[in-house]
């Protein structure tokens, strides 16, 4: 389903700002697989998520996507193929909009679109259906502005919307740490729920490392812009954090020291 073959990018070459952002990155996901990535900061995390998104070009190596070579295809062309939720609540959405509004642009994703959102009954029936999957009441509210939404309810509509065309590949970017605890907890049951009920494909970046081992089937680690552990289905049911920490130590030779992430 997705394909990442020895994968780097380096940002200013050949200056003394030079940084490795990513290095000979491989990795592969099977077709359901979700996959948590945990790292300290600068480990390469989102940059990765924005070189699968197209935000970003790599300077080599190749990116599939269902068997469709990417790598040289703008963000808009892989939006086709790819949903996916910032960690900040504000993006993903255009606040001066209506939910209704906001929710057709997500519907028409990867369509070409002419010069109307116009929504038809039919439209506006489904689009209640899937907001009430949320369990928040954003069914009642099409006519209200995403801007005066709060930020777990903006987070829900936001992973509703890149989901919505069923994509091949989801990309979860710390999509809950914004939010506060209250919040956080209510978008990762949906991220859970949508997930499994559509069976997609998804790639989640945290910091959490509690929620890295509880959520998904699979598991990898970066540190300096390498992938340096993957953990697969049977072993990260017997993880912890504990091991976890471990395992960076062992490999890496050095303790995880970055305030941001979260034991638990």
């Amino acid at each position: 389903m997705l394909q990442i073959d020895r994968v780097s990018k380096l940002f200013n070459p050949g200056t003394m700002d030079e940084k490795v952002a990513l290095m000979d990155a491989n990795l592969q996901l099977k077709p359901g697989d979700f996959v948590t990535v945990i790292g300290s900061n600068g480990a390469g995390k989102s940059t990765l998520m924005n070189i699968i998104s197209g935000v970003l070009k790599p300077d080599a190596g190749d990116i599939g996507i269902d068997g469709n070579q990417v790598s040289a295809l703008s963000e808009n062309q892989r939006s086709r193929w790819i949903g996916r939720v910032f960690q900040d609540p504000m993006a993903g959405t255009a606040p001066r909009m209506t939910i209704e509004e906001n929710l057709a642009i997500a519907y028409k994703r990867g369509q070409s679109r002419g010069l109307t959102l116009g929504v038809g009954r039919k439209t506006r029936e489904l689009f209640r259906n899937e907001l009430s999957r949320l369990g928040i009441g954003l069914e009642n509210r099409l006519s209200a502005k995403v801007g005066l939404l709060s930020g777990g309810e903006r987070q829900a509509l936001s992973l509703l919307m890149a989901t919505f065309t069923r994509p091949q590949i989801l990309l979860l970017d710390e999509h809950t740490a914004a939010l506060d605890p209250a919040r956080a907890e209510l978008v990762t049951r949906l991220t859970e729920q949508i997930v499994r009920e559509l069976e997609l494909t998804t790639l989640m970046v945290t910091h959490n490392m509690e929620q890295a081992i509880q959520l998904g089937n699979r598991l990898i680690m970066m540190d300096k812009g390498r992938i340096i552990l993957q953990v697969d289905e049977n072993r990260k049911k017997q993880l912890t954090v504990e091991r976890l920490l471990g395992e960076f130590e062992r490999i890496s030779g050095k303790k995880m020291a970055d305030d941001r992430v979260v034991l638990g």
